[in-house]
Parts: C-alpha cells; structure tokens; sequence
C-alpha cells in the first residue's frame, strides 16, 4: 500500500441541494419494502421490549429507514458496513436474516450472536456486517481500520462507517479523519445526524452544526444530504462510494434525519415537543414519501402497497415467533467466542 497523498481542491466541504430525479418503478419499490421491513420490524422490536421479551438497551431506528436503504443500494458486494447501537435497520438492509436478529434481541441461540450480544452486538462475516457497537464512536476507527486493510490489500472495497451527532464529537473521530485523509482510505463516513444526541439537541452540544463540514481541516470532502428521501441518499452515496473506489480516499455524507422514538426503549424523549415529531411525522416521512412518488407516478395504487404491507407484516410475525420459540443458549456457550488460539507456522 502507497502512503503518497495526491493534493486535492481546497474546497473540502459542499452541501447538495435540488431534488433527487425518481428513479423506475422496480427501484422505487425496492425502496419501499426495505424501509418497510425496518419500520414494521422495529415496531415489532418496541412491543416485545415492553411485553419483557427483549431485556437490555434497545436503540429503535424508526424515521431514519431512508439512510442505510439508500446507501446499501449504493454499494457492490464485498463493501463493508459498520455501525454504532442503533442496528437493527442496517442488519436487516444488509440482508441478515430478521428471524436472527429477532431471536438475537432476545437473547435466543437462533440469534446471529447466538443470543450473546443482543441489540447491541451482532456481526455477519457473510453478509460484510461488521456490528453494532456500544461504546461511542469506537466503530469510527474500526471502520477506518476496515479500510486499510482494503487499501492494503489493494481489493476495490469500500467500508461505509456510520456515527451519530453525538458521537461526532468524539476525539477518536479526529483521529481517524486524519489518517484516513493522509493514507486516500477507501471508507465513507456517513453521520447520521439525528437532531439530538441521547436528549441534547445538536445546536446546544455542538459549536459547527453543519457536520459535513467536520472534515474541512483535514481536507476531506463532506456534503449534507436529506436523509428522509431515500432517492436522494442513494444518488449522494453513489457518487461518495464512486470517489472513494477511485482512489480519492474518505468522504463525508452528513444525513439530516430524525428519530420517533426517543434514544432507546427507556427515554420518554421529553426534551421535545409532541408537534415537532408529528411534523416531521405528516410531512417528512421517508416511507410516505416513496409511497406517495409510486402512486403519483402510477407504479402502484394504495390496494398494491397494502398487500405488500400485509407481506411484511407476516415476515415480521415470523420473526417474532422464532425468537419467542428458538431456545436459550446453553451455558457452556459462556465459555466459548471468547479466546482464538493462534496457532503458529
């Protein structure tokens, strides 16, 4: 792997604006199936979690679906994808299995973590899924990290590398933007700002706002994108993956999105209004607004988008019913994920 570095324009940071072109009828449909198994899916995840079914924290991802649809859809098979504690949307968009993901929420050895890491903690090596992470930011530098070794390896990979609001006020971010930039990594950091880190609104917590700027002093182009229109996302995440396929090294996409819920299952989310969250609800929503292109543009009528609502109901209800019925890991599973012996040459 080279460490030369290619100066780049001194215009590090740029924001996107005008409306994403609709894309056909399949695509559009895709869209909305993704984000409506992420939708009904951690709906499923909130009952169960008040029901007792699901113990621990639990981080839903409700309203931020358009984010990681859009940005799956913008990468090839063999790029990689790491994420903070507010998972489940990019498992299930990453293609894991959601009757795995259910049964790992609860704790069951049908789990992906075989019931060991629950909301937290999943990984899938088949599908390139690299976690779930709880601490704070700690999966900036590891997604950093994935992408050296692409670099290394010279492969052509690209690691998508997904943060909060919040956690882009971690050092350990600095950290890695610097590297990245010095040694052209192949890895997009996607900040999914979300408006408030746990309960702490993002213009009280944060002096620059406009997060995509975040990289300016390390020379690494940055671009806010609006993160409830799935079409859009996926046209900036195309080109951000495209430029760092290229040999460009890291790109910043800021997503203006926001969450329903509160930060996870136990926060009443008082610190904003109820008409807040009903306007972004009404007007904003990244489902209805698909749903809306596909009737306007005659790919489908309300009676089409029903059934398949009714489709993905019955995935979820699946899921919920091998998790409840997949049974408890054995205890000498404690023993075992836990030590790699090395072997040596």
């Amino acid at each position: 792997m080279t460490t030369s570095k290619t100066p780049r324009s001194k215009s590090a940071s740029k924001k996107g604006n005008g409306k994403a072109a609709s894309p056909d009828k399949d695509v559009l449909l895709q869209y909305y199936r993704d984000m409506l198994l992420i939708r009904r899916f951690e709906e499923k995840a909130g009952q169960m979690y008040g029901m007792g079914l699901i113990g621990g924290f639990c981080h839903l991802y409700i309203g931020q679906e358009a984010v990681v649809v859009g940005m799956q859809a913008a990468i090839e098979d063999g790029d990689q994808v790491i994420t903070g504690y507010r998972d489940h949307g990019h498992m299930l968009a990453c293609g894991m299995d959601p009757r795995g993901v259910m049964a790992e929420l609860t704790g069951r050895s049908g789990g992906l973590s075989k019931g060991k890491g629950g909301s937290m903690h999943m990984f899938s090596r088949e599908k390139n899924f690299f976690g779930g992470h709880g601490i704070v930011a700690a999966q900036v530098s590891l997604g950093t990290g994935i992408a050296f070794a692409n670099s290394y390896n010279d492969n052509g990979r690209v690691c998508l590398t997904y943060f909060g609001d919040g956690a882009a006020n971690q050092g350990q971010v600095y950290e890695s933007f610097n590297m990245a930039e010095l040694w052209s990594l192949p890895v997009v950091y996607i900040i999914e700002n979300n408006q408030y880190a746990m309960g702490t609104s993002v213009q009280r917590a944060s002096a620059e706002t406009h997060l995509y700027r975040r990289g300016a002093s390390f020379n690494i182009p940055g671009e806010e994108v609006d993160g409830m229109d799935v079409v859009a996302v996926n046209e900036a995440g195309k080109k951000a993956v495209q430029s760092c396929r290229e040999g460009n090294g890291p790109y910043i996409l800021e997503m203006k999105t926001y969450r329903y819920r509160g930060h996870s299952m136990s926060d009443p989310a008082k610190y904003r209004t109820k008409e807040e969250v009903k306007e972004v609800r009404e007007h904003h929503d990244p489902i209805e607004l698909v749903k809306e292109r596909l009737m306007v543009e005659g790919h489908a009528t309300e009676t089409d988008l029903k059934e398949i609502d009714k489709e993905i109901r019955a995935v979820v209800a699946d899921s919920a019913d091998f998790a409840q019925t997949s049974p408890e890991p054995d205890p000498t599973e404690l023993y075992t994920d836990i030590l790699l012996e090395a072997v040596p040459d």
